[in-house]
């Protein structure tokens, strides 16, 4: 009996540092069900949908895609639907309900939408202020308002050609022009490029003789005809999918093969593929950056940003790319400070 006159319980100092190793282990044990969890649920694959206007070999699909797997493929199961609108732009209509069905079959958390057609064709008629999953485009020539962008649900990044740019470093290249045409095919990108260089003709080094929108080899070889007449110099973009008389749709080599077979000028592209194929120089803008910018958006908003935080964008980046193949049957020797930062190619 203790002094107090009662007997209290006695307490074995080893029974307490078991009870205390006990309730650590406990809580060690659930701290670690606990991050074990949180990490599966933090692991769990983001669903994407991306919709391409035009068809899976298309150029600057690919260039697109690669920067779409660069940002996403880690963190997302990405699906990836092609409106072949290039090849078939009637069948546009038939291909925007495939892919809202798959819409419907997958529920993604998010999709990207590229290009015109497919803003037109899927985006308005299935997709705008129907459904509350974030959608972000990329590669849209014309002004966002024109599809009533952005939406509480919808921003993403414009494309601009680089066309100033591009005119003035042929003028490094070859001073000896004062003029240039434009052929381009009859499409939506078509007349936002024919709208963006009747905004910027007066900033050009080059005076603007012609912009020839067109359907057909026909049609085609009459402004080859005149094209010795009419220009110094050709500009090029979105070619592919004129048609011949037998309603084949030709590919970009084609329809630069008629031109650089009629014309003795030199002829400048907007992409990288257009100076791999032949065409003298261009200062690109690049499917990689329309890509990733509208990956990154998806993934801000996947992630739980308010649409209000991520605006609209529009591209920046410029290379400079010169065909040497090109350049050396043109006879042209431009100074070596021209070439410095330029890639070099030659014709594949």
């Amino acid at each position: 009996m203790d002094s107090m006159g009662l007997r209290g319980p006695k307490f074995n100092p080893e029974q307490i540092k078991m009870t205390f190793r006990s309730s650590h282990l406990v809580q060690l044990f659930f701290l670690i069900v606990l991050l074990v969890f949180a990490s599966a649920v933090q692991a769990k694959p983001f669903k994407v949908l991306v919709v391409m206007s035009y068809e899976e070999d298309n150029p600057w699909c690919q260039e697109i895609k690669q920067g779409i797997d660069s940002v996403l493929g880690k963190s997302s199961e990405i699906s990836y639907f092609y409106m072949d609108t290039k090849v078939n732009l009637v069948g546009g209509k038939a291909k925007s309900k495939q892919a809202f069905d798959l819409y419907r079959k997958l529920q993604p958390d998010g999709v990207i939408t590229v290009d015109d057609n497919a803003q037109s064709m899927f985006v308005l008629p299935y997709l705008k202020e129907k459904v509350k999953t974030p959608v972000m485009f990329c590669g849209v020539n014309a002004d966002a308002a024109k599809y009533g962008y952005p939406t509480s649900h919808i921003s993403g990044i414009l494309e601009r050609g680089h066309v100033r740019e591009s005119i003035a470093f042929l003028e490094q290249l070859h001073p000896a022009f004062s003029n240039i045409s434009f052929i381009v095919k009859e499409s939506p990108s078509g007349h936002a490029l024919k709208k963006q260089v009747e905004a910027e003709a007066d900033s050009y080094l080059a005076k603007v003789k012609g912009f020839h929108l067109l359907k057909t080899t026909e049609e085609l070889k009459q402004v080859v005809a005149g094209l010795d007449k009419e220009s110094d110099a050709v500009f090029i973009d979105s070619v592919e999918g004129i048609t011949d008389d037998s309603g084949k749709k030709l590919v970009n080599r084609e329809v630069l093969s008629a031109i650089s077979g009629n014309f003795a000028g030199p002829i400048i592209g907007a992409n990288k593929y257009h100076v791999d194929q032949g065409v003298l120089s261009a200062v690109v803008k690049t499917g990689q950056e329309q890509g990733e910018t509208a990956a990154s958006m998806l993934l801000k908003a996947m992630q739980g940003e308010k649409l209000s935080a991520i605006p609209i964008s529009q591209n920046y980046q410029g290379r400079r790319y010169i065909n040497v193949s090109t350049m050396e049957s043109l006879g042209i020797t431009p100074r070596p400070i021209v070439l410095r930062g330029a890639s070099l190619v030659r014709t594949k």
